[in-house]
């Protein structure tokens, strides 16, 4: 299975768990796809929304993605100008939250508690989703529901998923199966069970029964497409940030 045709039925408007830190475990290649094929007004659940010129902001820098639900803006600067200027809805929600909310999603639960957020506007209501371009905010978060268990304030947060996933695996067999690597796991398991349709691209793909059931990190339940990438594609890891001694 080639690249275009794994996403060939993204369409326009369609929301994606994408999976990936920084640029670390980034589904780089489907990625590649999306915006060759040339879909829009996409909708994204990830940690971030790309590091320097590589992973979602090939798709941010064309003004392929409408909204984005995560937890770190970091250095983007077109992330940031983009939501400033009204051209984005950003929807920022603490780290641990997110990696909750794709994982409720997955396993079927359309709601938890949590005391993260509690007393914050994460709770209360007023972040500014998307901006006026005079600086002003066109739309805000609404305030969520919060209750007292053990007498601890919780917020309630809703489970997330999405039409369709991408993500990143060091190996995976052809029913789905997959393992990462390392810190290349990171939101990769989480997004993978958010999405309706989940589509890995593995930089290793051998034949069911090859990996240790032990060793699984995802089962392939979660799994329905995978793209084995080339010896290129898989050896193509960027940095973002090298840090040597004298």
């Amino acid at each position: 299975m080639a690249a275009l045709e794994a996403v060939a039925d993204v369409p326009d408007g369609a929301s994606l768990a994408v999976g990936g830190f920084g640029s670390s475990g980034v589904p780089n290649v489907l990625i590649q796809a999306l915006f060759e094929r040339g879909v829009g007004g996409l909708s994204v659940v990830s940690n971030n929304c790309g590091a320097m010129d590589s992973g979602l902001a090939v798709l941010l820098w064309a003004g392929r993605i409408g909204r984005v639900t995560g937890s770190y803006a970091g250095a983007n600067k077109e992330f940031a100008r983009q939501y400033l200027s009204g051209e984005l809805e950003v929807e920022l929600i603490p780290q641990g939250t997110l990696a909750e909310r794709l994982r409720a999603g997955g396993a079927g639960i359309p709601a938890f508690y949590t005391p993260a957020g509690v007393g914050r506007q994460v709770a209360e209501g007023g972040l500014a989703w998307r901006h006026v371009g005079s600086g002003g905010v066109a739309l805000a978060s609404p305030a969520k529901e919060v209750r007292v268990f053990d007498g601890t304030e919780h917020v309630l947060e809703r489970g997330i998923r999405t039409d369709f996933a991408l993500v990143r695996a060091a190996q995976g067999d052809r029913h789905g199966n997959l393992v990462f690597s390392k810190s290349a796991r990171n939101f990769n398991p989480l997004a993978a069970m958010a999405g309706r349709l989940t589509i890995a691209e593995v930089e290793e793909l051998v034949e069911p029964g090859e990996i240790d059931p032990d060793a699984v990190h995802l089962p392939g339940i979660f799994v329905q497409r995978a793209l084995a990438l080339t010896p290129q594609q898989a050896a193509d890891k960027k940095i973002e940030r090298r840090t040597v001694t004298s």
